[in-house]
């Protein structure tokens, strides 16, 4: 067995890992990241990336079966499902060997194989040439995260896929059946209605993407509605009868009665657990409640010398996140000055569907619980030069201010580009701009972010194209 030092060892090479050793080495530190399967992790293999890409292609067969609205002709358009698929496993092969190289250029150790703890300051990596003994004056875990599955309603990676499945179809199903409508669910649902698919969406609570304000989630669902999607809230999947190429699901509604549905295909998206199982927690003495590690303000375990960042540590499971967890857990055990922890309500949450979703900060009703007397504005897309040149004037920007301090308590939004537009209120959060500031800023004409500021001077009663 051989054996090497190191000032850090990263198990799990996902976007949290990789970062985390990207930052390392900068600050000095002599670094490994141990991956069992490909650089990147889900995010770049089996999550962000290839999904943008499938819808990528689902916004350009939408656009091109609205041709005429822009002037154009395109007789008979058609799709080549194994050719959607295979761009998408580039996009993500191209990136995957993009973390390669900033592996190399700064000189990170990468070992391939299955990393765990074992003992104090100690990583144990099973490889196919055996096990290597990697100490470490600090530790990452950074596993990630699996979907999660209910009792009866297992995948088989056939008939009932998870989101790996759902990224490679042989061909389009003709109908499907998603269970849970969180933005994984929920991209999927937009992806495959956009080449005709018939999608039915169950969703146990009262309302789709509930993590959302209510406003926009009824926005979304009445647009999903539009494109053809069949909602079901506040219903629960019973049970799944697998057929020789199709799936009987029995659904109970938000009645209670229950209803059966026959599809050719069922994607479960319920959420995620944590990677917690083989990699030394218990022998460690480290903390798992629900499913993921416990760990305090700067990602410490409780175990001298482990940190544990990303979806292994729980919500918001978000790539974004744990790239910063990634970087606030080695400048933490480097000592680094002005270090701040992670503040969720910075975090930005983006949902890629058609049309878009984006937020940051609470939502009205949380603002509203915690005691806060707000101002709320709102600007429609359909107030937008840029918007309705587009051909996207379906939409809405609500801004969520303190009445008494002016902070920007949250913003959230639903349209064409959203996701690209929410971090200028994310950097605004960032440096504690409150309403004054955010109307003496200019904003580009014609953009759609105007309608960002409109927004903010429609809760001051300001607004100028409304």
């Amino acid at each position: 067995m051989s054996e090497k030092s190191y000032d850090l060892v990263i198990i799990g090479s996902g976007p949290g890992g990789y970062v985390a050793a990207v930052r390392a080495a900068q600050l000095g530190m002599k670094t490994a990241i141990v991956e069992r399967d490909r650089l990147g992790g889900i995010c770049l293999n089996w999550g962000c990336i290839p999904t943008k890409a499938l819808l990528r292609s689902a916004e350009v067969y939408d656009l091109i079966e609205r041709a005429e609205e822009f002037g154009l002709k395109v007789e008979n358009p058609s799709y080549d499902a194994a050719a959607i698929v295979k761009r998408s496993r580039e996009v993500s092969e191209r990136l995957s060997k993009g973390v390669g190289f900033l592996m190399k250029k700064n000189k990170i150790d990468v070992i391939e194989g299955s990393g765990r703890l074992a003992g104090e300051g100690v990583v144990e990596a099973e490889t196919k040439d055996g096990k290597q003994t990697l100490k470490a004056k600090n530790i990452i875990l950074a596993t990630g995260a699996r979907a999660r599955t209910l009792p009866g309603l297992e995948p088989d990676g056939k008939l009932v896929w998870t989101y790996r499945e759902a990224m490679v179809p042989d061909a389009m199903p003709k109908s499907l059946l998603v269970i849970g409508s969180g933005a994984i669910g929920i991209e999927f649902a937009s992806f495959y209605r956009a080449f005709g698919c018939e999608v039915t969406v169950v969703e146990v609570m009262d309302r789709i993407l509930p993590v959302e304000d209510e406003e926009i989630s009824k926005m979304a669902a009445r647009a999903f509605k539009k494109r053809g999607m069949k909602i079901m809230t506040g219903a629960k999947v019973e049970k799944l009868d697998k057929q020789k190429n199709s799936v009987k699901a029995t659904i109970a509604n938000a009645q209670g009665k229950s209803e059966t549905i026959e599809v050719e295909r069922v994607i479960s998206a319920v959420g995620i657990t944590g990677n917690v199982e083989k990699i030394g927690l218990e022998d460690a003495g480290i903390k798992v409640e629900k499913g993921h590690v416990v760990v305090d303000e700067w990602l410490r375990t409780g175990v001298k010398g482990v940190y544990a960042i990303g979806d292994l540590v729980g919500a918001p499971w978000l790539a974004h996140k744990a790239m910063h967890e990634g970087v606030i857990a080695v400048e933490h055990m480097a000592g680094v000055k002005g270090l701040h922890p992670l503040d969720t309500k910075k975090v930005p949450g983006c949902t890629y569907s058609a049309p878009q979703i984006a937020s940051v900060g609470l939502t009205e009703a949380q603002a509203v619980e915690q005691g806060h007397k707000v101002k709320v504005g709102r600007f429609p897309f359909t107030g937008n030069g840029k918007a309705i040149a587009l051909g996207e004037d379906q939409g809405l920007i609500k801004t969520i201010f303190d009445e008494k301090t002016g902070e920007l308590l949250g913003a959230h939004m639903i349209g064409a580009e959203v996701t690209e537009l929410i971090q200028g209120y994310t950097v605004a959060k960032n440096l504690e701009t409150t309403e004054a500031e955010l109307m003496h800023t200019i904003f580009p004409h014609p953009t759609l972010s105007e309608m960002m500021h409109e927004s903010v001077l429609d809760a001051y009663q300001r607004a100028l194209h409304i």
